[in-house]
């Protein structure tokens, strides 16, 4: 394992960190690496411990409540408008960074932050971009940019944000390898097959256990429609990246995918049960809550009995039904609240995005809800009703703007499980099978 940063190599690397203490210097960096590793290491005490040790070495170090507060927003399963905890961190962090003489990387850090809670991130990505042009080797302002860009859906920015900074991240460089693999999945989004795979697999020559490198080669061969390679990559892999608790679930929710196009629902639902579902369970994390729900989704738009799964994601699920931080987020609740048969849920999420809608502010996701969000979730409860000339009408003026409420290409949980859904209900009514 190479060896936790402490203030002088941290000022060596030209990102300066405002704090005395080496300790907390070294669990800034484990909380840096775990985040870019997608692994709660277990000798650190995972992210929670290392943020803890942090703030216990130096209760003042701005950049650790920078980067505890930003992966709880980078989460988006809580928001400063409904916890109060988060909001009374991020209120500290602000005072803190006023009462200290900060460097100009630091204060723009803190400045995205307060971008992101507010729901501007639009900007809070052109401030971390900022910070890249004069400190490119900087992954925290990296990661959060190209996490932010996949949210908004801004596929071609998510690539050069990283492509930008790429020739400056010599092998010398502590997590070198992990910004291939972050790179690689930007050239993938925007359908550079070729370049994404083979970044993609220098970073897994160099860290076989690199979860998000896995992760782009996954989609580029679900991409290209190679089931058979797909397969056979998860299943040879499947030990180097299943501890990558972060991101394990995901991976295995690509590889039911490759189930689901090939007609072997069984097989996708025994991942569902196996994997997926106690991950997501055990977790609460929001990019697991939404996997599941996509996985049920589709199961079910493929005709396939799933019992009383719903059931189970309901408790989960309905915990975010007021958040409306993402109609990415919100979209998949809906699928879950209608699943279950929760009507309660259903109109709660509905008629809260309606109220947030009228003052939406400079809330970027909420400025979108008139005309795309509320829309989008009508559709899916007029489906889920049985009007299907209805759920036509309404996706169809929006059916080229589904990126907007951001993941990627070829995750079936994102555009793509709505354009087959208007594609599937069009054709049924042009043939007459439904009226």
């Amino acid at each position: 394992m190479v060896p936790l940063r402490d203030c002088k190599a941290w000022q060596d690397a030209g990102l300066v960190l405002s704090t005395a203490s080496n300790d907390a210097c070294k669990m800034f960096d484990a909380t840096l690496t775990q985040y870019t590793t997608w692994t709660n290491d277990k000798s650190l005490g995972g992210i929670e411990g290392s943020l803890s040790k942090l703030h216990a070495a130096d209760p003042t170090f701005t950049m650790g409540h920078v980067i505890a507060n930003g992966l709880v927003l980078i989460g988006t399963g809580s928001s400063v408008r409904l916890d109060k905890e988060l909001d009374g961190a991020m209120k500290k962090m602000m005072a803190l960074s006023e009462s200290q003489p900060l460097t100009e990387r630091e204060k723009l850090h803190v400045s995205a932050l307060d971008m992101f809670a507010s729901g501007r991130l639009p900007k809070a990505c052109d401030i971390w971009d900022k910070i890249l042009q004069d400190h490119p080797t900087d992954m925290l302002a990296l990661k959060f940019a190209h996490d932010t860009y996949f949210y908004l859906g801004y596929q071609t920015q998510m690539r050069d944000s990283v492509a930008r900074v790429y020739p400056h991240w010599t092998p010398n460089i502590p997590l070198s390898s992990y910004v291939k693999g972050i790179f690689s999945f930007g050239l993938m989004e925007t359908n550079f097959f070729d370049h994404a795979e083979k970044l993609a697999s220098e970073a897994l020559a160099i860290n076989q256990s690199d979860a998000w490198s896995v992760h782009t080669i996954a989609h580029i061969n679900e991409m290209k429609a190679d089931l058979k390679n797909g397969l056979t990559f998860m299943k040879q892999t499947e030990n180097n990246w299943k501890d990558c608790d972060m991101l394990a679930c995901h991976n295995y929710w690509h590889w039911a995918l490759y189930f689901i196009e090939k007609g072997d629902y069984e097989a996708a639902l025994t991942i569902y049960d196996d994997h997926i579902a106690p991950r997501c369970m055990s977790s609460g994390t929001m990019l697991d809550v939404v996997d599941n729900c996509s996985m049920l989704y589709r199961l079910q738009l493929e005709g396939v009995k799933i019992g009383d799964r719903w059931n189970e994601v309901i408790q989960l699920t309905k915990k975010h039904s007021k958040d409306h931080i993402l109609f990415f987020n919100d979209v998949h609740i809906l699928m879950s609240s209608l699943g279950a048969k929760d009507h309660k849920t259903t109109n709660e999420l509905l008629t809260t995005l309606q109220e947030l809608a009228k003052a939406p502010g400079e809330d970027h996701e909420l400025g979108l809800a008139p005309k795309l969000g509320l829309p989008l979730c009508q559709a899916l409860v007029e489906f889920d009703n049985g009007n299907y000339d209805k759920t036509v009408e309404l996706l169809h003026p929006i059916r080229y703007q589904l990126l907007q409420i951001g993941g990627s290409n070829a995750q079936v949980k994102g555009l793509k499980v709505f354009s087959f859904l208007f594609l599937f209900f069009l054709n049924c009514i042009w043939v007459g099978l439904v009226c």
